[in-house]
């Protein structure tokens, strides 16, 4: 049992210190027990990555990819719509000494307004808007309910642009592509979870219509999980299969071609 006067657990990493919510049984505990979270796509990401870059990190988390990504570019973007996970976002900014990268309290919509909002305690990664259909997983761990502060990027962001964008946001994200369509067609790379689950229960769209709103900015798509690469045009009947398998992918990645030398 945690003490009552508890607020995280310090964790010290591979990639620094981390304070993490000790109710957290899925990324609070790997990095207790194993130190490390994400080491996979970290790899994937810095490969692609250059020291002049500007990244957008959506679903930010406590920053166990956000920290190590923002040491090998110019400046980080980290949005995180679940309060009490943010206020580990900025405690762990503060024990890494980490100086560019801009922390935001929000949730990335398709339109302006509050967002009711799940703040799971078990899996606070899990966090995420009311699902339409309210499945035992998103809430066997009795999630409060709160009205978040969304925003459309392209106007949060109307002065900004971003080369890499990462996603992560557990159900949201066609409601968040669709209001950052500007911010995709200037950025080289978007990563972006998949789980079928979410786009069955959570946002309730099809496959079609999650890719309709990236495919028009990139012209490949990688599936790490499958090793596979295709024409982004291509997409659809590979994610397709997946989801009617509910086969997961941690980070698609969509690139835009390289251009002609």
């Amino acid at each position: 049992m945690t003490p009552p006067y508890v607020r995280a657990i310090v964790t010290k990493t591979k990639n620094g210190l981390f304070a993490v919510d000790p109710e957290d049984n899925v990324i609070g505990r790997q990095l207790q027990w194993s130190g490390d979270y994400g080491a996979a796509e970290l790899s994937r990401i810095r490969a692609r990555i250059s020291p002049e870059d500007s990244i957008l990190v959506l679903g930010a988390h406590i920053g166990t990819l956000a920290i190590p990504l923002s040491r090998w570019c110019q400046q980080l973007v980290a949005v995180e719509a679940n309060p009490d996970t943010f206020e580990l976002l900025t405690m762990n900014l503060a024990l890494n000494s980490i100086d560019n990268i801009e922390a935001v309290h929000m949730a990335a919509n398709d339109r302006a307004g509050f967002l009711p909002f799940l703040l799971n305690r078990k899996n606070s990664g899990g966090s995420k808007r009311v699902p339409k259909h309210k499945k035992w997983m998103y809430y066997y761990d009795n999630p409060k309910q709160v009205d978040v502060q969304a925003f459309r990027l392209d106007e949060y962001f109307k002065e900004q642009k971003f080369d890499i964008i990462l996603v992560d946001i557990e159900g949201s994200e066609f409601h968040a592509l669709s209001g950052m369509q500007r911010l995709l067609s200037q950025c080289k790379l978007l990563c972006i979870e998949f789980l079928p689950h979410h786009l069955k229960y959570v946002s309730e769209v099809t496959v079609d219509q999650f890719l309709a709103v990236i495919q028009p900015h990139f012209s490949k798509l990688t599936i790490p999980s499958k090793e596979r690469v295709v024409p982004s045009s291509e997409g659809n009947i590979a994610l397709q299969e997946m989801y009617d398998l509910d086969q997961e992918d941690e980070g698609l990645l969509f690139e835009k071609e390289e251009p002609q030398q």
